[in-house]
C-alpha cells in the first residue's frame, strides 16, 4: 500500500503542519488537504442538509427586484463554477513543476461544493425570507484560507506563468462578490426597519437589524406604528398554549416553566460555559505577551538575540480576535435570555389571566390588587430570573476556573483564597436567608398596599362623597412608611453590606495569595504573574459580585413562584355545576331551564347552604319572576344557573345559550355600542330595534359621537347609572340567548322608562317575548304579566306559582306584598283598580301599543306586534371578537401622558431634591474615592513586580522590609477601596434612594386623591395602578441600584483612560476617534432607546387596566360564556407590549456588540503601542502589564457605562411619569382656614341655588342650566326627571364634585364655594346610587374614619334594618367585608350605606336611589324611618324612580334636560294640573 504522502501529498514538503523552511507558515499539502479540504467537505454536507429540508417547503411570493438579485447571484455562482472547473482540468491535465500544487483532488471539492451552493442559492432565494448562512458562513472562511494559502504560494516564490495560482484568486474575487450579493436578502427592503424574520446570520450575530429602526430614532421620534410585527412563535397565544401543556404534564410550575421555554435557555447556558472559557483565555494570552516582553527586554539589555517581533503582534491579534468573538458569544448569549424572560413573563400573564376567569368563589377572596401583583410583579421577578439566573451555573465555572489559572500562576499560595471563598459561602447563605425572609415580608406588605389602593379607586366617587380621603390616606401612608419603607430600609442596608461583602472577597483572596506567594515562594511575583492574576481577580470580581444580585433574584423568584402557585392551584368553578346542552333550536313551551333538588353554595367549605332543595323550571316564552327580601337569595339563585355557585346536591340543566344583566351594570371601557354588542357581529336592524326597545334612542343622540361614545371605565366617563343599566340590558337582549337573566334591572331606571322597557322588552309583547325570562325584582307594578312567580327567603323556595293564584290568596307571601303595595299606593292619594284583572289587561295592553318613549315606539297594533315576536325573526349572532383597544390609548378614555425626547434635566434634579443633595455629595465623593484608592493599589503592585524583577526574587516578608511596605500599601489601598464602596451604597439606599421613594409616593399619593371627580372617570384605574405597582418598585428598588451602577463605571471607564493615557500619550490619539464612534452609537442607542422605553411604560397599562376591568366583570363574562374573547383580548395586549418589549432589549444587545468593539480595539491600541514601544525604545513589562490589564477592563467597563446610564435614563422615566400626576390639577382647595364654618354648620338646613349652571368638562354643553330655586330648612324635596334630565347632576352639585359654570349654591346662607371640600362633604350626609364597600369590617365600612361609638353604629344599622343580619355574624360589628362587598348582597350594601348617612346625623340628607335594590317591605320600614321623629329637623333631597317613595314630599322638582320645569310644588297641585309633566310620569308608573 502506497503511504499517504504519495497518494495524495505532491509536496516535498509533506503534511507538515509546519513548513521546516518558511517562518510562520504551513505546508501546502496541509493548507490543501486538511484546510481546504475540510472546509469544502463540513460546508458541502450542511449545503446539502439545508437543500434537502428546503425541498418540502412551498415557494414565496417574490418581488421583480428581488428574482432580479436571483439572476445576478445564479450567474455569479455560474461564472464560480465554470472558473473552478477549468482550475481543475489544468490541475489534473496540464504539467507543472514539482510540488506546485499540495492536493490535486480539493480542486474537484470546490467543483462539487459550487455546484451544490448553486441549488441552494435559488432554493434558499425562492423558499425562505433570509440569505444563506451557510454560503455566508463558507466565503469568509474560504478566502481567510485563500489568504493563507496565496501567502504561502508568495513565499514558495510563484510565478506569473502558474495559472492554477491566478485562476484560484479569481475564483476567491468572485466568490467576495457573490458573498456580497448573498447578504442582500430575497425579502430586503420590502419589511418595517428592524424586522428580525429577515435578518441573515451576521446581522442576528452583530444585531445589525436593529441599525434601520436606529437610524430612523436617531432623526425622530419612534412610534408603535414603526416598530415590526411580532414573529408567530413569540405571541402569547402561542406562549401560553406552550405554558398550559408543560403544565398538564409536571406538577412544579418550575418544571412546567422550563419544558415550555428550556430549550433555547439551554443553548444560552452552552453560549455562556464557551464565553467563559475565552474570558479566561485573555489573561492567558496577557500572560503570554508580558512574557514575551520579559523576555524581548531582558535579550535588549543583554545584548542576547531577540525574540521574532511577529510573535508578539501575533499574540496582540490574537487577543483582539479572540475578544471579538467573546461579545458575539456573551450577546447572543444574553438575547436568549432575554428572550426566554419575555416569554416567561408573557406565558404567565396569559395563564394567570385565564385562571382568574375561572378562579371559584373560595378564592375570589384574593383581591384584584394581589391578582395585579401577580401579573406585574411576580411575572416580572421571573422574567428577571431568566435574565441573570444562569449564573448561578456560570459563576461557579468561572470561579474554577480562575482557581485553575491562579494556580498555575502562584502555586499552592492561590489556595489561600480558597479557603477565603469556602468561608465566605456560609456568610452569603445566611445573608441570602435574611434577605429572603425580608423579601416574603416585603411583598406582602406591598400587597397590602396595593389591594388598598386598588380599592380605593374603585370606590373613589364615595370617598369623596364622603370626604375620606385623609382616612384613606393615612391607611395607605402607615402601610407604606411603617410598613413597606421600614423593611426597605433593612433590605438595602442588608444588600449594600452584602455588595460591599462580595466587592470586597476577590481582594482579599488577592491580597492573602500575593502575600504566601510572596512569604513562601521563591518564584519572583514580576509582572507577567502579578498582572495575569490581577486580571483573574477582576473576572472573579463579577461571578462574585452578581452572586449576591442573583441570590437575591433566586430567592425573589421562589417567592413568587410559591405565589404562582397557590393562585394556579387555587380551586376553579365547579365545571358539572350546570349542564349546558347543545344549541339546537328548542321549541315554544319546552323547558330551557330545570333545576331538580338543587343545593348550592357560595364557597364549598361553608356548612350552610345558600340555596337550599331548588326546584324550578322555566320553559321558552315563558317569564318568571323572582322575589323576596334583602340577603334572601334571589342574586344567589341567577349566579347558580350560570354556575358561579358550588352545586352540591341535585342538577341543574341550561337548554342553550344564556344572557345576564345583572343588578350592578358592569360596563367596559368601549363605545356603547361595543358593550351591547359584547363581541357579537353587529346586525344593523336588530340593533337598532334593541336601541329603541331599551329607551337608549334619546340618550344616544345626545351623547358627543351618538352609540360609539367611548364611554370611560366602568361607563363613568359618559352615562347615568339608569344609562348603564339599560346599556346592560340592551347588551342581554342583544346576544338573542335561550334564557336570559334579568337582576333587577329596572331598580336603576325612571317608573315610565321601566313601564317602556318592560313593555317593549320583556313583557309579552316583547323582544324577549319569544325567550325564557327570569326578572329579579323588588317592585309588583308588572307581576301580573308574569308567567310564573317565586318567592324565596332565607335560601328556599317558598312559593311559586301563577300571578292569579297569589292575587287572590291574601295569606301568601306574594299575596302580603301585592297587598303592602297597593296600600302604599292608596295611602298615596292614588288609586290603583285591583279587583278586575280584565280591566288590568285592558288597561296594560293600551298602554303597551301606546308610544310611551320621546321617540317613536317600536310596535304597530297589537296583532302585527305579537306576531312579530312569535315568529323566528332574528337568528343568533355569532361572536367576531371584540375590536383591539391601541396601546397607549386605551379604549374609553384619555390617552397615556408620554413625553417624548431626552427626559428633562428638571425630572433628574427634582429627583435628588426629593432625596437629599448632601447625600448624592457624599456618595460621588465615595465612589471617586473608592476608583482613587483601587489604581493605588495597581500602582503599588506595579511598582512591587518591577521591584521583585529586579531583584530576581522575594526575598520573604520577614527579611525583607520594601516587600512588606509594598504588601502594608496594597493591603490598605484594598481595604480602602470596599470601605468607601460601603459607605457609598449605604448613603444611597438609606438616605437617597428611601427618602425620594417616600416622598415621591406621597407626593403622588396626595395627588392622586386631590385630583376631581372627572380625572378618574377618563383615567382607567389599571393605568394609576400601574404608577402605584411598577413605578413605584422601581423607584423603591431599581432606581437607586442603577444610579450606583453607573457612578462606579463612568469612575472606572475615567479610570482606565487616566491610567493608559499617562501611561502611553500616543494613546490619546486612538482615544479622539474612538470617542467620535462611541458618541454616534450613542446618539443612535439612546435617542431611540428612550421612546422604546416608553412605549414599553405605555402599553403595559392596557394589560394592567384589562385585568383590573375583567375581574370586575367576572360574572358577566362567564355567563355570556365570553372566557375565550376575552383571553384573547388579553393576549392581543401583551402581544402589543411585547412588540415594544423586544426591541428594547434587542437595542442593547446592538449598543453592546458595538462597544465591545470599541473596547476591544482599544486592547488592540494599547498592545500595538506597548509593542511599538518595545521594540523602538523598549518598555518595562510592569507598565505593559498594568495597562493592558486596565484595558482587558476596558470592555466590559464602556458596556456597563452606557448600559447603567441607559437603564437610569430608562427607569427616571418612572419618576417622569410619577411627577407627571404629582402635577395633576387639584379639585378646589380641601380645606380653607380663612372661611372656616362654624362647628355646628349647617344648624337650619336651608338651601338655594341662584342661577346655577355647570358642565361636565370645559368641551361638553351644560348638564344644568340656570337653576334658581329655594329650599326651606328641614323640607322634603322629592326630584324627578326622565332619565338624563340633571337629577344626580343636582346632587353632585351640592357636594361640588364638579364646580359651577356660573351661579353658586347657599347652604344657611354661606356660599359654598367659598368653604374647602372637606368642611362642606363632611357636612352633607349622602346614600349614593351605586353603593361602594371596602375589604375589611363591617365597623370599618360604617365609620372609616372611627369617629363613632359602637352604640352609635347599632343604632344606625338598626334604623338601616341590618342590626338582625350583622348580629347573626359571628364577629358581629367585626365581620370581615369581602373587596367591593362582594359578601354582602346588593340590597344589604345599599342598607350600609344607608347607615353610614344615618350614623353622620347631618342637617341635610341626599338619597340618590338609596332603596333601590331593597325590597318593598324593607323599602316601607326605611320610608318609615326617614319620615320620623329622627330625621323631622332634616332637610332631604331625594331622588327616587319609585314614585309612591316620594309621593308624600313636601314639594316635587321636575327636571328637564338640566332645567327646572316650572313644576316646583306639593305633589297635590301638580297631580292636579292636566298638563304637568309629574302627573304624566305618575300615570305611567300607575300611580295617577
Amino acid at each position: 500500500m502506497l503511504p499517504l504522502d504519495a497518494c495524495f501529498c505532491r509536496n516535498p514538503e509533506g503534511w507538515g503542519p509546519i513548513s521546516r523552511f518558511r517562518n510562520f507558515d504551513f505546508t501546502l499539502c496541509f493548507e490543501e488537504g486538511i484546510l481546504l479540504s475540510t472546509l469544502l467537505v463540513l460546508f458541502g454536507l450542511a449545503a446539502s442538509i439545508r437543500c434537502y429540508a428546503l425541498t418540502g417547503l412551498p415557494d414565496l411570493e417574490r418581488t421583480k427586484r428581488s428574482l432580479r438579485i436571483l439572476d445576478v447571484k445564479v450567474a455569479f455562482i455560474a461564472l464560480i463554477i465554470c472558473t473552478s472547473f477549468a482550475n481543475a482540468i489544468l490541475v489534473f491535465v496540464s504539467p507543472s513543476r514539482s510540488g506546485d500544487v499540495g492536493v490535486r483532488e480539493t480542486y474537484l471539492l470546490e467543483v462539487l461544493f459550487f455546484t451544490i451552493s448553486a441549488i441552494l442559492t435559488r432554493l434558499n432565494h425562492k423558499r425562505t425570507r433570509r440569505s444563506s448562512s451557510v454560503i455566508l458562513l463558507f466565503w469568509p472562511a474560504y478566502l481567510l484560507s485563500l489568504a493563507v494559502w496565496t501567502r504561502t504560494q508568495i513565499s514558495r516564490g510563484v510565478s506569473h506563468s502558474d495559472v492554477h495560482v491566478v485562476l484560484r484568486l479569481v475564483v476567491g474575487a468572485l466568490g467576495s462578490i457573490d458573498f456580497c450579493i448573498e447578504n442582500v436578502g430575497p425579502e430586503q427592503g420590502t419589511s418595517s426597519p428592524g424586522d428580525i424574520t429577515i435578518a441573515n446570520i451576521f446581522s442576528i450575530w452583530t444585531f445589525g437589524w436593529m441599525t434601520p429602526l436606529l437610524k430612523k430614532g436617531a432623526s425622530q421620534f419612534i412610534t408603535e406604528e414603526d416598530l415590526p410585527a411580532l414573529p408567530p412563535s413569540e405571541e402569547s397565544v402561542y406562549l401560553g398554549h406552550r405554558l398550559e401543556a408543560a403544565m398538564q404534564n409536571h406538577t412544579s410550575l418550575w418544571a412546567s416553566l422550563f419544558a415550555a421555554y428550556g430549550g433555547q435557555y439551554g443553548l444560552a447556558a452552552l453560549l455562556k460555559i464557551l464565553q467563559d472559557c475565552l474570558a479566561f483565555l485573555q489573561p492567558q494570552l496577557l500572560r503570554w505577551l508580558l512574557s514575551y516582553v520579559s523576555i524581548y527586554q531582558a535579550a535588549r539589555e543583554n545584548g542576547g538575540e531577540l525574540p521574532n517581533p511577529l510573535t508578539g503582534f501575533m499574540i496582540a491579534a490574537i487577543m483582539f480576535v479572540a475578544a471579538i468573538s467573546q461579545t458575539i458569544i456573551l450577546h447572543q448569549y444574553f438575547q436568549k435570555c432575554f428572550m426566554t424572560g419575555m416569554r416567561v413573563r408573557a406565558g404567565l400573564v396569559s395563564v394567570v389571566y385565564k385562571k382568574a376567569l375561572r378562579l371559584s368563589n373560595d378564592d375570589q377572596g384574593l383581591s384584584s390588587g394581589e391578582i395585579i401583583n401577580l401579573m406585574s410583579v411576580d411575572s416580572t421577578r421571573l422574567q428577571d430570573f431568566c435574565t441573570y439566573g444562569l449564573i448561578a451555573l456560570s459563576g461557579p465555572f468561572q470561579v474554577i476556573l480562575a482557581f485553575v489559572s491562579l494556580y498555575d500562576l502562584l502555586g499552592w499560595s492561590a489556595f489561600v483564597g480558597v479557603a477565603i471563598m469556602v468561608f465566605s459561602v456560609p456568610l452569603n447563605t445566611v445573608i441570602a436567608g435574611l434577605l429572603k425572609k425580608m423579601q416574603d415580608k416585603q411583598m406582602k406588605n406591598r400587597d397590602q398596599r396595593t389591594k388598598m389602593m386598588s380599592e380605593l379607586l374603585n370606590n373613589i366617587k364615595s370617598v369623596k362623597l364622603y370626604a375620606w380621603e385623609n382616612a384613606f390616606s393615612r391607611r395607605i401612608l402607615h402601610v407604606r412608611n411603617n410598613k413597606e419603607l421600614r423593611m426597605l430600609r433593612k433590605i438595602g442596608i442588608t444588600t449594600s453590606l452584602n455588595m460591599a461583602l462580595w466587592t470586597g472577597i476577590p481582594l482579599l483572596v488577592a491580597f492573602s495569595s500575593f502575600a504566601t506567594a510572596a512569604a513562601i515562594s521563591d518564584k519572583p511575583l514580576t509582572s507577567d504573574v502579578i498582572f495575569p492574576a490581577i486580571s483573574l481577580f477582576m473576572l472573579l470580581q463579577f461571578p462574585l459580585a452578581m452572586f449576591a444580585m442573583v441570590t437575591s433574584n433566586i430567592i425573589e423568584a421562589i417567592v413568587s413562584i410559591k405565589r404562582l402557585t397557590k393562585f394556579l392551584s387555587a380551586d376553579e368553578l365547579q365545571t358539572d355545576a350546570r349542564v349546558v346542552l347543545g344549541p339546537e333550536e328548542v321549541k315554544n313551551g319546552a323547558p330551557i331551564l330545570t333545576i331538580k333538588n338543587g343545593e348550592f353554595r357560595w364557597s364549598k367549605k361553608s356548612y350552610e347552604a345558600t340555596l337550599d332543595d331548588i326546584n324550578l323550571t322555566v320553559q321558552k316564552g315563558e317569564l318568571v319572576g323572582v322575589l323576596g327580601r334583602v340577603g334572601a337569595g334571589k342574586t344567589s339563585l341567577l349566579s347558580a344557573i350560570v354556575g358561579d355557585m358550588s352545586r352540591s346536591e341535585g342538577e341543574v340543566i341550561v337548554n342553550g345559550s344564556v344572557a345576564y344583566a345583572p343588578q350592578n351594570p358592569w360596563i367596559m371601557s368601549a363605545t356603547v355600542r361595543d358593550n351591547i354588542m359584547f363581541s357579537h357581529e353587529y346586525d344593523e336592524t336588530f340593533y337598532n330595534l334593541v336601541i329603541e326597545a331599551c329607551a337608549l334612542k334619546q340618550d344616544l343622540s345626545l351623547l358627543p359621537q351618538g352609540d360609539l361614545t367611548e364611554v370611560g371605565e366602568k361607563g363613568e366617563l359618559s352615562l347615568s347609572g339608569g344609562q348603564k343599566a339599560r346599556v346592560s340590558l340592551a347588551r342581554a337582549v342583544y346576544a338573542r340567548a335561550d334564557l336570559v337573566l334579568l337582576d333587577d334591572v329596572l331598580a336603576a331606571v325612571d317608573s315610565h322608562v321601566a313601564r317602556h322597557v318592560f313593555d317593549h322588552v320583556i313583557g309579552p309583547f316583547g323582544i324577549l317575548s319569544t325567550k325564557a325570562r327570569i326578572l329579579v325584582t323588588n317592585s309588583v307594578s308588572f307581576l301580573k304579566h308574569f308567567d310564573k312567580l317565586v318567592f324565596i327567603r332565607r335560601g328556599i323556595v317558598l312559593e311559586q306559582g301563577p300571578f292569579d293564584e297569589f292575587a287572590t290568596n291574601e295569606q301568601s307571601e306574594i299575596g302580603k306584598l301585592l297587598n303592602g303595595h297597593l296600600n302604599i299606593l292608596s295611602s298615596s292619594g292614588t288609586s290603583t283598580p285591583k279587583s278586575n284583572p280584565e280591566t288590568l289587561n285592558a288597561r296594560d295592553e293600551e298602554d303597551t301599543l301606546a308610544s310611551v318613549s320621546s321617540g317613536s315606539s317600536i310596535l304597530g297594533d297589537g296583532e302585527k306586534a305579537l306576531s312579530m315576536q312569535r315568529k323566528k325573526s332574528f337568528g343568533k349572532p355569532a361572536v367576531v371578537g371584540l375590536p383591539i383597544a391601541k396601546a397607549g390609548v386605551p379604549s374609553g378614555g384619555s390617552k397615556e401622558h408620554s413625553e417624548q425626547g431626552r427626559v428633562k434635566k428638571e425630572v433628574y434634579m427634582q429627583y435628588i431634591q426629593s432625596a437629599s443633595t448632601t447625600g448624592f455629595i457624599i456618595f460621588l465623593v465615595a465612589t471617586i474615592a473608592q476608583q482613587a484608592t483601587q489604581v493605588l493599589g495597581n500602582i503599588v503592585l506595579k511598582s512591587w513586580g518591577e521591584h521583585n524583577r529586579a531583584a530576581g526574587g522575594n526575598h520573604r516578608v520577614l527579611l525583607n522590609a520594601s516587600t512588606g511596605r509594598y504588601l502594608f500599601a496594597y493591603g490598605m489601598a484594598s481595604l480602602s477601596s470596599v470601605l468607601l464602596g460601603a459607605v457609598g451604597a449605604i448613603v444611597m439606599w438609606v438616605f437617597i434612594s428611601l427618602r425620594s421613594a417616600r416622598r415621591l409616593h406621597e407626593s403622588m399619593l396626595h395627588s392622586v386623591l386631590r385630583a376631581p371627580l372627572s380625572f378618574f372617570e377618563t383615567t382607567p384605574t389599571g393605568r394609576i395602578m400601574n404608577l402605584f405597582s411598577r413605578d413605584t418598585y422601581v423607584v423603591d428598588q431599581v432606581l437607586a441600584r442603577v444610579i450606583q451602577g453607573m457612578f462606579r463605571t463612568i469612575c472606572t471607564c475615567a479610570g482606565i483612560v487616566i491610567v493608559i493615557g499617562a501611561s502611553f500619550p500616543l494613546f490619546i490619539i486612538a482615544v479622539l476617534p474612538l470617542t467620535w464612534l462611541y458618541s454616534r452609537v450613542m446618539i443612535y442607542y439612546l435617542a431611540t432607546s428612550r421612546e422604546l422605553k416608553r412605549l414599553d411604560a405605555v402599553t403595559k397599562s392596557p394589560i394592567f387596566a384589562w385585568f383590573s376591568e375583567s375581574l370586575g366583570g367576572l360574572t358577566t363574562i362567564r355567563a355570556f360564556s365570553q372566557q375565550d374573547v376575552f383571553n384573547k383580548q388579553n393576549e392581543a395586549r401583551i402581544d402589543r407590549n411585547q412588540i415594544c418589549y423586544m426591541p428594547s432589549i434587542s437595542i442593547n444587545r446592538w449598543l453592546g456588540i458595538r462597544l465591545e468593539f470599541v473596547g476591544a480595539v482599544i486592547i488592540l491600541t494599547a498592545s500595538l503601542l506597548s509593542l511599538v514601544a518595545l521594540v523602538t525604545t523598549g518598555v518595562d513589562a510592569g507598565l505593559v502589564g498594568l495597562v493592558l490589564s486596565y484595558g482587558l477592563n476596558t470592555t466590559s467597563s464602556l458596556n456597563w457605562a452606557v448600559r447603567s446610564a441607559s437603564e437610569v435614563e430608562q427607569n427616571i422615566v418612572s419618576v417622569e411619569r410619577i411627577l407627571h400626576y404629582v402635577g395633576l390639577e387639584p379639585e378646589a382647595p380641601y380645606e380653607l382656614p380663612e372661611s372656616k364654618p362654624r362647628e355646628s354648620w349647617p344648624e337650619k338646613g336651608e338651601v338655594e341655588f341662584s342661577d346655577y349652571s355647570m358642565r361636565y368638562r370645559p368641551e361638553l354643553d351644560l348638564v344644568l342650566s340656570n337653576i334658581s330655586l329655594k329650599i326651606m330648612p328641614s323640607e322634603k324635596i322629592g326630584i324627578c326627571g326622565r332619565t338624563g334630565a340633571g337629577k344626580s347632576s343636582l346632587l353632585l352639585a351640592l357636594f361640588r364634585i364638579i364646580e359651577p359654570a356660573s351661579g353658586t349654591i347657599f347652604v344657611d346662607g354661606q356660599d359654598i364655594t367659598k368653604l374647602g371640600l372637606h368642611d362642606l362633604r363632611s357636612s352633607i350626609a349622602i346614600v349614593p346610587q351605586s353603593p361602594d364597600l371596602f375589604e375589611g369590617t363591617i365597623r370599618e365600612n360604617i365609620d372609616p374614619i372611627g369617629e363613632y361609638k359602637d352604640v352609635d353604629i347599632w343604632q344606625a344599622l338598626d334604623q338601616a334594618h341590618l342590626r338582625p343580619y350583622i348580629e347573626s355574624l359571628p364577629e358581629g360589628l367585626d365581620a370581615p367585608v369581602r373587596e367591593g362587598g362582594s359578601s354582602l348582597s346588593a340590597g344589604q350594601r345599599q342598607l350600609m350605606c344607608f347607615a353610614r348617612a344615618l350614623l353622620r346625623k347631618a342637617k341635610i340628607l341626599v338619597l340618590d336611589e338609596a332603596t333601590s335594590a331593597v325590597d318593598l317591605e324593607t323599602d316601607k320600614a326605611i320610608q318609615g324611618i326617614i319620615r320620623g321623629p329622627q330625621f323631622e329637623s332634616v332637610t332631604m333631597l331625594i331622588i327616587a324612580h319609585r314614585l309612591n317613595t316620594i309621593m308624600d314630599s313636601d314639594r316635587i322638582l321636575v327636571l328637564e334636560a338640566g332645567k327646572v320645569s316650572d313644576e316646583f310644588d306639593t305633589p297635590a297641585t301638580l297631580l292636579s294640573r292636566e298638563d304637568s309633566v309629574f302627573r304624566s310620569l305618575a300615570s305611567e308608573a300607575g300611580l295617577a
